[in-house]
């Protein structure tokens, strides 16, 4: 099974390249069978994603993992597509016992204490949640970019999940942030106010900030990590919890305040 599935990844990627993002998702909801799910993160790439299913008229469902920590201007957004598309995205939260024991343990922001204190909790607020989300799907399309960071250098258009038993498209794997910039311009698709403010990738507020001048686009996530640990889990199969000497979080710095005024928006649209 593991081998017919990676073969059938494969084939797909195959004939997903050279088609357009609309036909892309049309190949992949007439090839798979079975329930079809999109997780979007509201970030621009994912905006983009939601606005090629909405206009694909398909049967891929569109949900979100609610993980309580996010922006107000990620919940506008949500609010602005369901509006924009008539469509209702559905939100997966964490487990209430869960998000209440790791605050009484660690604290509101104990996730700052280790890297595996912040990898605990993005397991409840993400992980745990994303599984819900996924239950019983035959393939989960994601908003990944090659380009995006190092770690997701070698991102293809599809891919065997062994461990979900799912293959996992990526539509975006070989866009650039430039295509994607000028895909939201043309097509007026609503996007995180956050982006005009140097926030190239968003995430849970206390855990995203601006990039600075060179950084690539996932420096502002979790920055007061190594860059090996950055990832939330959601697309690694068996994320570290041991943590070496020396890959303890730094004293915490708080980042800069970023402007938030209508003047200084660098406005896409």
């Amino acid at each position: 099974m593991t081998v017919a599935l990676a073969q059938q990844a494969e084939r797909l990627a195959a004939r997903m390249a050279g088609l357009d993002l609309i036909a892309r998702i049309r190949l992949v909801e007439a090839e798979l069978s079975g329930r079809l799910v999109f997780t979007t993160s509201l970030g621009i790439e994912d905006q983009v994603v939601t606005h090629a299913i909405a206009m694909a008229k398909g049967r891929t469902e569109i949900v979100t993992l609610d993980t309580g920590r996010l922006f107000p201007e990620t919940y506008d957004v949500w609010a602005e597509t369901e509006s924009a598309y008539g469509i209702r995205i559905r939100a997966y939260a964490p487990e209430r016992k869960a998000e209440e024991a790791f605050v009484a343990a660690e604290g509101i922001n104990g996730f700052r204490h280790s890297v595996a204190a912040r990898q605990a909790c993005c397991g409840f607020r993400k992980v745990e949640p994303l599984g819900r989300a996924l239950n019983q799907a035959a393939g989960w399309f994601t908003g990944l970019r090659a380009g995006q960071s190092a770690n997701r250098a070698d991102t293809p258009l599809a891919e065997a999940d062994e461990d979900r038993g799912l293959i996992k498209i990526n539509p975006l794997a070989d866009w650039t942030r430039a295509q994607v910039d000028a895909f939201v311009k043309d097509q007026y698709v609503p996007y995180n106010a956050l982006h005009d403010r140097g926030f190239p990738s968003i995430g849970c507020a206390p855990c995203t900030r601006a990039v600075k001048v060179g950084e690539d686009e996932r420096a502002g996530r979790w920055w007061w990590e190594q860059e090996s640990k950055k990832e939330c889990g959601l697309h690694v199969h068996a994320p570290e919890a041991d943590i070496e000497p020396g890959e303890e979080p730094a004293a915490f710095e708080e980042p800069a305040r970023a402007a938030t005024s209508r003047e200084n928006r660098r406005e896409l649209v």
